[in-house]
């Protein structure tokens, strides 16, 4: 590792903490106006209590302390690698984060390799001869899938494949029942992911393609295409070998604009199919007014979103060795 390229990851990792803390403030600012709190919903849930009860609950979850005191509270625990206790669940709110995170990376990892892999490969295929019936054909498609609503093609995808042929499990991440182990658990667990790793897809795979195919129309007027062409280079090697590399950058960028967008639709997407990740946690931290755990949750997400922009700027070195670190 050069000495230009240290500097430039230090750099880049003193920009994501100086973001990441405007985030955890913005976030907090914003969660202590929201009304209600995590004492208020569990006093409701047990059909109400007195005021007494209600300050007592407050002082037990630290509520009872102004908002920049819970806030000071808050940086100091995570200053020793402590995102707090959740009053919702009575645990470690980094305990709960540590066992709904891999699930949820699961997940977006399955629904990104769809999308970047079919978007790919229907955006070159309509690219290589734009306007015929192929092109119009994709692209038509793709409209379509950007314009679907997640919720609604879950539910669809639900309703065909799990409950008219019973191919597929309508949600969860296991079999509960039968606790399958070995070579059948890995494929128990494929088989709930199926379902709303798609979901998840479509949308950006609707937008990947679009990408692709006029990234791909762009480079194609490119002198070296029309060289490579004339030495005789076949059609599929020139797509393939030439052009597609440097057609690739938009879609590397834009993956890694929507890193964040990929974790809101996830909320969406594991709420319909009862998927136990961070999304439908964070969902449940809302409800219950869980502001400790939804701001950790919060937090992890911002980091996550930041070192996944930091990776995509480094594969730019990769694709076009062009680009010099800045």
């Amino acid at each position: 590792m050069n000495r230009r390229l240290v500097v430039y990851l230090l750099r880049r990792l003193g920009q994501g903490a100086i973001i990441i803390a405007g985030i955890l403030v913005l976030n907090f600012v914003l969660l202590s106006l929201a009304p209600g709190d995590a004492a208020e919903v569990m006093a409701g849930e047990a059909g109400g209590a007195d005021p007494a009860y209600l300050e007592r609950l407050r002082a037990q979850f630290g509520l009872d302390v102004p908002a920049p005191q819970r806030f000071l509270n808050y940086v100091l625990k995570l200053a020793s690698f402590d995102l707090g206790h959740s009053p919702r669940y009575g645990i470690s709110t980094t305990e709960l984060i540590l066992g709904r995170l891999p699930p949820t990376l699961l997940l977006m990892g399955a629904s990104l390799t769809i999308a970047i892999a079919l978007g790919i490969v229907l955006g070159v295929a309509a690219a290589r001869r734009p306007g015929s019936v192929t092109d119009e054909a994709i692209s038509l498609f793709s409209l379509l899938l950007y314009a679907t609503p997640l919720f609604w093609v879950g539910l669809m995808l639900m309703l065909f494949f799990s409950v008219h042929l019973g191919w597929l499990p309508t949600g969860g991440m296991q079999d509960l029942v039968n606790n399958p182990r070995g070579f059948a658990w890995a494929i128990d667990r494929l088989r709930h992911l199926v379902l709303p790793s798609v979901t998840l897809s479509l949308f950006f795979l609707a937008i990947y393609t679009r990408l692709v195919r006029a990234s791909v129309i762009e480079v194609y007027t490119q002198d070296y295409v029309k060289l490579a062409r004339a030495k005789g280079v076949s059609e599929r090697r020139v797509a393939y070998g030439h052009v597609l590399r440097n057609a690739l950058m938009p879609l590397v960028t834009m993956v890694g604009v929507q890193v964040g967008a990929l974790m809101g639709g996830s909320i969406l997407v594991e709420s319909v199919f009862a998927w136990p990740g961070l999304g439908r946690l964070a969902f449940e931290a809302v409800a219950s007014r869980d502001q400790n755990l939804l701001l950790s949750i919060l937090l992890v997400s911002s980091i996550f979103v930041v070192i996944c922009n930091l990776v995509v700027d480094l594969l730019y070195l990769r694709l076009d060795p062009r680009i010099e670190l800045r």
